[in-house]
């Protein structure tokens, strides 16, 4: 609401009833008085003004700030006569005291009033408006001026007012809340249609530092400065750079009309470093930065143009197992990365640590070759076998490949950290993958088996399996040997079972490729042939007798 003629014409009307209702209520008048006894017991003094009565004046509104009373029996004084009690004049000092205090303010400020405001407290409040006090100088306030709900309880509030009208003869001061609110609103519209016009450029002080921002004073309107906002890194913690009072320089970037919120920018001031980022740098690009926060998920590096990169845990190390971070970096060191992305949409930049470190691969392949022996350790144990760490690589030993025994698994032998000497078996270069056996360096149960069994040997085993080629045959110390079906003559494999014993010749025993394979069908040739050896040395008998004990 605008301040008109038609406001000040009011406030007139207010100050005249507000001077009117004081002389009907109060007929208050200043008189010389004399001081005709005190009497302490009552805490008063009985005061001559001309009337048929003295008045009476309370000690404390003439004792001084050490307790002992200014005046004496016989002292002349001057007090305000505001009415009559049971025919006594009511008389203060202090209100004269306070009438002088606002002829004083009168004067001193009748012809510099207009733009003049009033910090004070309401102590009183009466039909026409309210009565506040500021350095025992009374205002009147009319309540159309006030901007006030109705429901408010505003005496002993503490407020800002502006002054407009004094009124010498009356001894008045009339105040206006309201003209106060109107010439603020003005006034912030006026700084905030400055402040959104292009490229202005102005210096604020911090009022206010919070979590998410700070809250700076341009020119008597407060603006948010959002953290975001304060530098091109992205959020930064504002009470690390600044604190309550510093100067700083900012520009507006937006204002809500409807929320009366002003946002402004310390980094839109700055030139942005992302121009000469994306001018100067390329993806592959080897730069020095210093690490200036660790995080679990990685590392920010700054680059010295208050730009950030993100280094993320898995750029720092060819180990794929890195944990923490701090166990590799610490904050305020120097190190050289690599750029691996540029996004100018995001403005967001990317680095690696590891691609300036040599691959562990490649300096493993400098210095082991397929078929050296080497001890590594267990890092993690599978359903399929065991990952061990030669030199900074893994390799993986199989099941199949950890022993002999069929049966055992890496995961029954091993354990996560144990240390195991193992056969690097292949090197696949391509895929940069490592195979390891262990089994190869215990002595084989067929290389045993070879030292006390020879070809055409007769053994004796168990069925453990039937297939559709032949059957496999348990011996002795773990050994398995395979029958062939060719092999089986002249037993029917239909008729066999497993569990079943069965006798046979050893047809082939390959130590190399750890494979034993018998053959029943040798096994009755074998003998056949010693049947014969046989006759051909027994003279004694016919062949005819011969061949009727065969028959018995």
């Amino acid at each position: 609401m605008a301040f008109d003629n038609e406001s000040f014409e009011e406030e007139e009307n207010f100050a005249e009833m507000f001077a009117a209702s004081e002389k009907k209520q109060e007929k208050s008048r200043i008189v010389e008085g004399e001081i005709v006894e005190i009497q302490e017991d009552e805490d008063r003094a009985l005061v001559g003004v001309g009337d048929k009565l003295e008045g009476i004046l309370y000690l404390n509104e003439i004792r001084g700030e050490d307790g002992e009373l200014k005046f004496g029996t016989g002292d002349k004084i001057s007090v305000m006569v505001m009415g009559y009690y049971n025919e006594r004049p009511k008389i203060s000092y202090k209100k004269v005291l306070e009438q002088q205090k606002t002829i004083d303010f009168i004067a001193a400020n009748k012809d510099d009033f207009e733009n003049l405001v009033v910090e004070g407290i309401i102590t009183k409040k009466n039909r026409g408006g309210f009565v506040v006090e500021a350095d025992d100088v009374s205002f009147f306030m009319p309540r159309s001026l006030a901007a006030f709900k109705e429901s408010d309880d505003v005496v002993g509030r503490k407020i800002k007012a502006q002054v407009v009208k004094v009124d010498e003869e009356e001894n008045s001061i009339i105040l206006s809340r309201r003209k106060l609110f109107n010439e603020e609103r003005k006034k912030k519209k006026e700084i905030i249609d400055q402040l959104m016009a292009e490229d202005v450029i102005v210096e604020g002080i911090i009022k206010k530092i919070t979590s998410y921002g700070m809250f700076v004073d341009v020119g008597g309107v407060d603006g948010l400065v959002h953290y975001n906002e304060i530098s091109y890194k992205g959020p930064v913690n504002p009470s690390k750079l600044y604190k309550e009072g510093d100067v700083v320089t900012v520009k507006a970037i937006s204002y809500d009309k409807d929320k009366r919120h002003l946002s402004l920018s310390i980094k839109a001031v700055m030139a942005d470093p992302w121009a000469e980022v994306e001018s100067e740098l390329d993806e592959g690009d080897t730069i020095t930065v210093t690490v200036s926060n660790i995080e679990s998920y990685g590392v920010f590096v700054d680059l010295g143009n208050d730009i950030e990169g993100f280094l993320h845990i898995s750029e720092i190390s060819w180990d794929k197992n890195v944990k923490n971070p701090n166990d590799y970096l610490t904050v305020d060191q120097e190190i050289d990365v690599e750029v691996i992305e540029i996004n100018s949409t995001t403005h967001k930049l990317r680095v690696s640590l590891k691609n300036l470190l040599p691959k562990p691969f490649d300096e493993f392949m400098k210095k082991y070759h397929e078929g050296d022996i080497v001890t590594g350790a267990v890092t993690s144990l599978t359903d399929f076998g065991a990952f061990v760490r030669i030199a900074g690589v893994e390799g993986l030993l199989h099941n199949q490949d950890i022993s002999w025994d069929k049966n055992t698994k890496c995961k029954d032998v091993l354990k996560s950290g144990e240390e195991v000497e193992v056969k690097i078996a292949k090197i696949n270069s391509e895929d940069q993958k490592i195979s390891l056996n262990r089994k190869t360096l215990l002595e084989s149960p067929i290389d045993k088996f070879a030292t006390t069994h020879n070809n055409s040997s007769i053994v004796n085993g168990t069925i453990r399996d039937i297939k559709d080629f032949g059957v496999f045959v348990s011996l002795e110390d773990g050994v398995d040997a395979l029958i062939r079906d060719e092999d089986l003559t002249p037993l029917v494999k239909e008729e066999l079972e497993v569990g079943q014993e069965i006798e046979a010749a050893i047809a082939v025993i390959d130590t190399k490729r750890d494979r034993i394979r018998l053959s029943v069908k040798k096994l009755d040739y074998i003998k056949n042939q010693a049947m014969l050896a046989e006759i051909n040395d027994n003279e004694s008998h016919s062949l005819g007798d011969l061949i009727k004990d065969k028959l018995k």
